[in-house]
């Protein structure tokens, strides 16, 4: 049998990223790649990141005249009848348009039947990917262009199966999907619930729920996401197949604190989904039982002002360290010296960090309201909002030795089979389903 082609079409991707969706993308690029022949599109790439295992494809490096040369014409058939944009779209905040409630012209009529052209808009968007940002103020007008070019490239490409990842390429993916008759497979990292909570409705809402709507199999990062995705957009259940993330491997070791008390970590972007006021109460309730602790919140975000200004209110900023965004080496080598790994997040359709933490051997106290909670059977979890029952779990976890050792040891089993390998398999067994 001919091994299937896939068109993979992503928003990010590594060095170039801003969140888990690029890691997650090239993870699952290197498993699928022993698997099928694999192109990946995207809107801007780095030609450092070129591989010998799978043909990775920038809109960054065309030009309109590559474009040009596709002999097939295509009729664009857009999303719904939307005309306008929010302004503000930013798919790690919550809120319909950024808080700014203004609205932009993409520069034509996004309607079914348009022609796929390339206007002045979309020149300006190539050169767009080319030097700008892929998130920010024109987000929205980005994602309506990266749909019509990916239509007009897949006429360049040879593929079996179409496979989009999260909202800014599920309106891309439908695209090709209409313009080549092939099916798609779309991949859920994050939804607009997540960010907005259960009455999340406007654009992102609308994409997510069309793409699903259209796909021939939706991919959740976990259970938890698939009964939102089957509750909340109302996709059938049938074709929601949820498939864990893996985690890259790591060279594990360990570095010495610079102070003596114990180290507790939040890691992740500070915003509302995170649940970074959460870890605040916790901490609080932690320090009142035991003041021999420090806390670490590694990340930024729109939260992180206003987390620091009410930290120092309440007393507990010699208790905190904030870092900032850290690279990589930064992380692990944070890692390294934790004691107790906190993800109090609200709505975490994964939590890959809580993987991270555990392959340095470091116990997680997670919220149920989590994806990562499937897979790490042994962590002690709580209800986001009970701050109470998370600080007893984080003092246990740093007084009981014996309790410490049975988590530690219970998430090495679970980690071994939480492989990017293991996740392309079953997505692999996906594609060969849709194709047949």
């Amino acid at each position: 049998m001919n091994r299937l082609r896939v068109l993979k079409l992503g928003w990010e991707f590594p060095p170039l990223i801003n969140g888990g969706l690029g890691v997650a993308c090239l993870g699952l690029a290197r498993a699928l790649a022993k698997h099928v022949d694999l192109t990946v599109l995207i809107p801007k790439s780095s030609r450092d990141e070129a591989s010998e295992d799978f043909n990775l494809l920038g809109v960054n490096h065309l030009t309109v005249k590559d474009l040009e040369s596709v002999e097939a014409s295509y009729r664009y058939e857009g999303f719904a009848q939307v005309r306008q944009v929010p302004v503000s779209l930013d798919p790690y905040e919550c809120g319909e348009c950024g808080g700014s409630g203004e609205v932009i012209s993409t520069g034509h009529v996004v309607e079914p039947g348009g022609e796929a052209a390339f206007s002045e808009t979309t020149q300006r968007q190539l050169e767009s990917f080319r030097t700008g940002e892929l998130y920010g103020s024109d987000l929205g007008s980005k994602v309506v262009e990266f749909s019509k070019i990916a239509a007009k490239m897949a006429m360049l490409e040879t593929f079996d199966v179409i496979h989009a990842h999260d909202w800014m390429t599920f309106l891309a993916g439908v695209e090709v999907k209409k313009a080549t008759g092939k099916p798609l497979v779309v991949h859920v990292h994050a939804l607009q619930y997540d960010r907005a909570g259960a009455d999340a409705r406007g654009w992102i809402y609308e994409i997510e729920k069309y793409g699903m709507e259209q796909a021939d199999c939706v991919v959740p990062v976990s259970h938890y996401t698939g009964f939102i995705i089957s509750s909340y957009y109302g996709i059938e259940i049938a074709k929601i197949r949820p498939v864990h993330n893996g985690a890259h491997p790591v060279e594990v070791f360990t570095m010495k604190k610079k102070f003596p008390e114990k180290l507790v970590l939040f890691l992740g972007r500070l915003t509302s989904q995170k649940g970074p006021e959460f870890f605040l109460e916790t901490a609080s309730r932690v320090i009142a039982k035991n003041p021999n602790v420090r806390f670490v919140v590694a990340g930024t975000g729109d939260k992180l002002r206003p987390l620091i200004e009410s930290g120092a209110f309440r007393g507990l900023g010699g208790h905190f360290h904030f870092t900032g965004f850290l690279d990589k080496d930064k992380v692990n080598d944070l890692l390294s010296m934790t004691d107790v790994y906190c993800m109090p997040s609200v709505s975490e359709p994964f939590g890959l960090s809580a993987l991270e933490a555990a392959q340095f051997g470091i116990p997680a106290v997670i919220s149920k309201q989590s994806g990562v909670a499937e897979v790490l059977k042994g962590a002690l979890k709580a209800d986001f909002w009970d701050v109470e029952l998370m600080a007893k779990h984080i003092n246990d976890l740093l007084s009981d030795d014996e309790l410490r050792e049975r988590v530690v040891e219970q998430a090495k089993h679970d980690i071994a089979a939480s492989t990017w390998d293991a996740a392309g398999a079953k997505i692999f067994e996906i594609y060969r389903e849709v194709a047949s």
